[in-house]
């Protein structure tokens, strides 16, 4: 059925929708598959995202079509499309009149992602109006909160130095403990790798009191605040809340020293949004893991990694990992700074819609997945900026010397790149970013030939 006649209007334009500050606008990439116009399935998965049906039903009123989803632009060429939703479509809560994310996926990535005569839909951006942005929670804690715990300015305070305890499973307390206190005698930050919680090897009860004690001596050592991101994602959100009450009990008069992790793509927003309202005084760390499922450049259909880190905004994501920019391991390239700008700016361009946030706190880009000290400086280049937090595992625990050590050489990167030094030569009066070099050889090899000559290493 042709319902291209109701549910798109080609007549309506962008500026006068966001002018009139009552529709979400979406963005997809979308094919039909073969046999359909492209207008026809496009006006179809509009039908299907909000108030449509296959058939013509008699309960549908003057009202119902009054908030109907509309595509108001298509380029068949470039397979893109675009559709406004009223912003009444959306549920809220009865508790509170707050929006939730649960009802932008429902309706926007719903049930058109199965539709037979689609190919594939994939949404890459959307523009959220103030009237509806002022609905959800934002974070509740940003950086500047760590930076004011860490003695730092809490404007323009810089790079937060961290690393994911490894491996990142089969080390039972004690040896997790001591991992994170070597690491703490030279860094600010670790967090739990996200499989890692209440293993029978490693149970929280007993390991947490051990973190705990570990981050008090290095604390005593350095003279140094310290930070730890402790997992508390679970199935159960009494569950989620008995950890994190546990590990806030535990760390006591240092519990603003905790941030507490939540796996947001395989949990949901359910998950991001406990931990949120419950734990409103802590730093909330969303971690993506799964998320390449749906946002892998890859996949044709779900949404974008620069849609997911927009939607951790809303729902009061205090830092998410972003990725590496194509600087270390992860898929992805430098272009996807334009998702750091857009969750850490006040005002930021998206591929297709610029978004004001109205003084919505901002969230923090974490930086993980095979960096190290010589990989930085690049990444730092390209951002333009190192207010962030940097979690590198190997690029800490694999450094030739210490864990401490590799987290030094981490704060030396930073250094340089302020700076604006030659690493090399940087490198000749910085130990642990020397060493660096000799620790991971092939980056070194790649990134700065002739490395060794330059430095004296001869083997």
């Amino acid at each position: 059925m042709d319902q291209s006649n109701r549910y798109a209007d080609l007549s309506l334009k962008e500026d006068d929708l966001i002018k009139g500050g009552n529709h979400v606008l979406v963005a997809y990439l979308m094919k039909p598959k073969t046999g359909y116009g492209y207008l026809e399935a496009a006006a179809h998965f509009s039908a299907e995202s909000s108030t449509g049906t296959n058939v013509e039903v008699s309960t549908t009123d003057d009202f119902t079509k009054g908030v109907d989803a509309l595509v108001y632009e298509i380029d068949e060429a470039k397979e893109i499309m675009k559709i406004a939703y009223p912003v009444d479509l959306f549920d809220r809560n009865i508790t509170d009149g707050r929006a939730m994310i649960v009802s932008f996926l429902t309706l926007a990535i719903g049930n058109n992602q199965g539709m037979g005569d689609i190919a594939y839909a994939k949404m890459l951006d959307f523009y959220v109006p103030q009237k509806y942005l002022r609905l959800f929670d934002g974070p509740s804690k940003d950086i500047s909160d760590l930076w004011r715990i860490l003695g730092r300015p809490v404007v323009n305070g810089g790079y937060i130095a961290g690393t994911i305890i490894k491996p990142k499973l089969g080390l039972r307390p004690k040896p997790f403990a001591e991992a994170a206190y070597q690491f703490w005698l030279g860094g600010d930050f670790i967090k739990n790798d996200e499989p890692q919680g209440n293993q029978v090897f490693s149970p929280m009860r007993e390991t947490i009191p051990l973190v705990y004690d570990s981050m008090k001596r290095a604390m005593d050592e350095t003279g140094e605040a310290k930070l730890f991101s402790a997992n508390i994602t679970a199935d159960d959100h009494y569950e989620m809340m008995a950890r994190g009450e546990f590990i806030l009990n535990t760390f006591g008069p240092d519990a603003d020293k905790v941030a507490f992790l939540v796996d947001g793509y395989v949990g949901g927003p359910g998950m991001v949004t406990t931990a949120r309202r419950h734990f409103a005084n802590q730093y909330l760390h969303y971690h993506r893991a799964g998320h390449g499922a749906v946002t892998s450049p890859s996949a044709k259909r779900g949404y974008t990694a620069f849609v997911l880190a927009k939607m951790s905004r809303l729902q009061g994501a205090s830092g998410i990992h972003v990725g590496t920019m194509g600087y270390g391991k992860m898929e992805g390239d430098a272009t996807d700074k334009n998702i750091a700008y857009m969750i850490e700016r006040d005002s930021a361009d998206g591929p297709f819609y610029h978004q004001e946030w109205y003084g919505m706190k901002p969230t923090t880009p974490i930086i993980s997945g095979g960096m190290n000290a010589l990989r930085l400086p690049g990444f730092f280049e390209n951002l333009g900026h190192a207010n962030l937090i940097n979690t590198s595992g190997g690029g800490s625990y694999g450094h030739i010397d210490s864990p401490a050590a590799g987290a030094i050489s981490l704060r030396q990167a930073y250094e340089c790149w302020q700076q604006g030094a030659d690493p090399i030569e940087f490198a000749k009066e910085h130990k642990e970013f020397a060493r660096a070099f000799e620790s991971f050889p092939g980056d070194a090899d790649t990134i700065f030939p002739g490395w060794r000559e330059k430095l004296g290493v001869h083997k």
